[in-house]
């Protein structure tokens, strides 16, 4: 049925393998719904531009095949407008985190964004040229500006996904990627319960790179 949904249209079904598969992709759906309702909720108290197909799930962006993984797929890509102090328009990717996977698994999801952020496409069957080096990187051809890369985690006790957030800016500050990732956009990560008991706008947010003060996700 979703699939006859206008934002959903012409995107190839995934079949799950197994009743086992079934039942923790739904989680996964569930913990995704959540979080997209609570920023609906506070977009709503607060005057903004949201609605709900506004988050849009599974955006999956071609890589450069160096290490294995062709592939980036995000949990979701939102797209928000905040009407006030005054009209801003802002885009993020987001990771869903139930804590199923390693943290180091987590963190290295940080590196598959920054090899996106320097990804451009070359033509099949030419070497790179200096014309080739001007070419548009490949999330242009998608995003005005790169989205801010958000990390939403749920699913163990504060102190472990406390752990999970350090994790994350170890690797911001770590690897040299990264971390020139870090130095040109917006990178931060929260528990799903404060956004969803103060509202994703709230100083809920810690940033994956600088000071560690939190913040709304708009202020990171």
């Amino acid at each position: 049925m979703a699939a006859g949904w206008p934002v959903l249209r012409g995107r190839p079904l995934q079949a799950l393998a197994n009743s086992t598969e079934a039942s923790l992709r739904a989680a996964h759906t569930l913990t995704g719904v959540r979080a997209h309702l609570a920023f609906l909720t506070d977009a709503r108290r607060r005057g903004d531009e949201y609605g709900p197909l506004d988050w849009v799930p599974e955006i999956a962006h071609r890589l450069p095949d160096t290490g294995g993984e062709d592939k980036l797929i995000a949990d979701a890509v939102l797209h928000y407008t905040a009407t006030r102090p005054r009209r801003l328009q802002y885009r993020a990717f987001v990771e869903v985190d139930r804590a199923t996977m390693s943290s180091e698994r987590l963190a290295r999801k940080l590196i598959s964004y920054a090899r996106f952020h320097d990804y451009t496409p070359q033509p099949v069957g030419r070497r790179g040229t200096v014309a080739d080096q001007a070419a548009m990187l490949a999330w242009q051809r998608f995003y005005p500006r790169f989205p801010r890369v958000l990390f939403i985690l749920t699913g163990a006790p504060t102190t472990s996904l406390q752990r999970r957030i350090d994790d994350l800016r170890a690797m911001a500050a770590g690897h040299p990627l990264v971390a020139q990732l870090a130095g040109q956009v917006n990178l931060g990560a929260a528990v799903l319960e404060d956004l969803e008991q103060h509202g994703p706008t709230s100083a809920v947010w810690t940033p994956l790179s600088g000071p560690i003060e939190r913040r709304s996700w708009m202020d990171l």
